[in-house]
């Protein structure tokens, strides 16, 4: 089951010109989903048109198992979001800020000590959050979204400025709502390398349009798919008659064969081959493309 579905999401500014196009977006529930691309491919306005900042233009979204459109209240009372820099104020302590949210969501004023514990902030006291770091602040923005208990959060670039410390306590504490409460979770960013080890989900958006949608381990597997296999010998002219007599391809560079990797029986094969001409295989290795580099490809493809 999907906590988010949409179906040919399409909009446009004024000018018309197509910010999204054709936008089928599935996240299961129960998932962290991992909302990827460069700044200005779109994914800002998909997530505001899934709150409802903005009004859709074209094609369906199903949130929570209902209809957007007719249920947009309701969905909306059951979703925690921050969207772009956090809106706190600044003049205010952490507990002062939880105060308001908590009289506008109307719930237990017993949920504000319990969401500064979960994200970490249980003793910042009478500091005032013009005096917290980013990192602090973001912790702060996402205690606010768990203040009504949603049963799905979507967070746009929550780790956007963040130090490397600060962005593993964001990710900690992302994978412990998620496995801890339960709670699904969009999460935004243009950099793969800072929430690859959080989603267990990837959309891939470039220039409006879905490039890649699937699970982690689809995205490491074409990973895999786009490993070759380097082979370096003390005689490249006449290992490469022996791995074409094996019919197979590739090319030399830097005085090394390299071709697409083979199952490992041909491997173990092409190896057997080579010494049993009296070559000598100095290298013989799989090189992979890192997920960094799938991403950037298909970004740019």
């Amino acid at each position: 089951m999907y906590c988010v579905e949409t179906s040919r999401l399409c909009y446009s500014f004024s000018s018309r010109v197509p910010v999204l196009k054709n936008i089928n977006m599935q996240v299961p529930a129960g998932s962290v989903y991992g909302f990827l691309g460069p700044n200005g491919a779109g994914k800002t306005t998909t997530l505001r048109l899934l709150l409802g900042l903005i009004k859709k233009q074209d094609g369906d979204i199903r949130i929570l198992n209902k209809t957007f459109k007719k249920n947009r209240i309701e969905i909306l009372r059951r979703i925690g979001s921050m969207i772009e820099s956090p809106s706190l104020y600044g003049h205010l302590t952490a507990a002062e800020n939880l105060r308001l949210m908590q009289k506008i969501y109307q719930c237990p004023k017993e949920r504000i000590p319990q969401v500064l514990n979960v994200v970490g902030l249980p003793d910042t006291g009478n500091k005032k959050v013009s005096q917290f770091s980013l990192g602090m602040k973001q912790r702060l923005s996402i205690a606010v979204t768990l203040l009504h208990n949603p049963d799905l959060l979507i967070l746009d670039e929550p780790t956007n400025g963040l130090d490397p410390n600060g962005i593993i306590e964001i990710r900690e504490l992302l994978k412990k709502l998620n496995e801890e409460q339960g709670i699904s979770i969009i999460i935004s960013s243009h950099l793969l390398s800072e929430i690859e080890k959080m989603v267990t989900h990837v959309g891939i958006i470039s220039k409006g349009s879905m490039v890649f949608q699937g699970t982690l381990n689809d995205l490491i597997h074409k990973q895999q798919q786009s490993s070759n296999l380097v082979i370096e010998t003390n005689n490249i002219a006449r290992s490469r008659e022996i791995i074409s007599a094996m019919q197979l391809n590739g090319i030399i560079e830097n005085n090394r064969f390299i071709l697409p990797v083979p199952s490992r029986e041909t491997i173990a094969a092409l190896n057997r081959q080579l010494v049993n001409n009296g070559i000598e295989v100095y290298e013989m290795s799989a090189v992979r493309k890192d997920l960094e580099t799938i991403f950037m490809e298909l970004i740019n493809h």
